[in-house]
């Protein structure tokens, strides 16, 4: 798989998803309405093609990409016990992010043999961001109330929202 193909798969099998692009790396958002705010941009799946924002993995290489994604915590501890040995330059092996493995990261560098198994991780990580975002807009509804507006509160300023 290259960067095109995978970036096709996510764009036309994970809905609502929205790529946002800065110097040839990709930031894949659940963002279906294509209306959150900057700061609420967090994306759940990355392409990287340079070293750009850490080294760990050698990216300069031609030809090398990695793809990240979030898992749950319980699955990163499933996948990568504590003490492992990982190369985080190899390529076409799941392991853990070198830089956020331990916000609970995986990745795997020019996934081919993988691709399966890093297809089902990112199909979870989307589920997880779906269900993210559907929670976070009953949050901003729950406090807009039955008016439609965000409440009203004491001295006549109103609650901040992100989203």
């Amino acid at each position: 798989m290259d960067v095109t193909e995978i970036r096709r798969h996510i764009v036309d099998t994970l809905p609502g998803t929205d790529v946002l692009e800065a110097a040839g790396d990709l930031f894949f958002v659940h963002d279906p309405d294509r209306d959150l705010p900057d700061a609420r941009r967090i994306p759940w799946a990355t392409i990287v093609t340079s070293n750009a924002y850490d080294d760990g993995s050698d990216l300069d290489r031609p030809g090398v990409f990695r793809l990240n994604v979030g898992l749950t915590k319980d699955e990163f501890a499933r996948r990568f016990p504590a003490g492992g040995e990982h190369d985080p330059t190899a390529l076409d092996v799941l392991l853990p992010h070198p830089t956020y493995g331990d916000r609970y990261w995986a990745c795997v560098l020019n996934p081919d043999t993988t691709w399966p198994e890093v297809r089902d991780l990112l199909a979870r990580g989307h589920a997880r961001a779906v269900r993210r975002h559907a929670a976070a807009a009953a949050r901003r509804e729950a406090s807009r109330g039955a008016t439609g507006r965000v409440p009203e509160v004491e001295g006549g300023t109103r609650p901040t929202t992100s989203g």
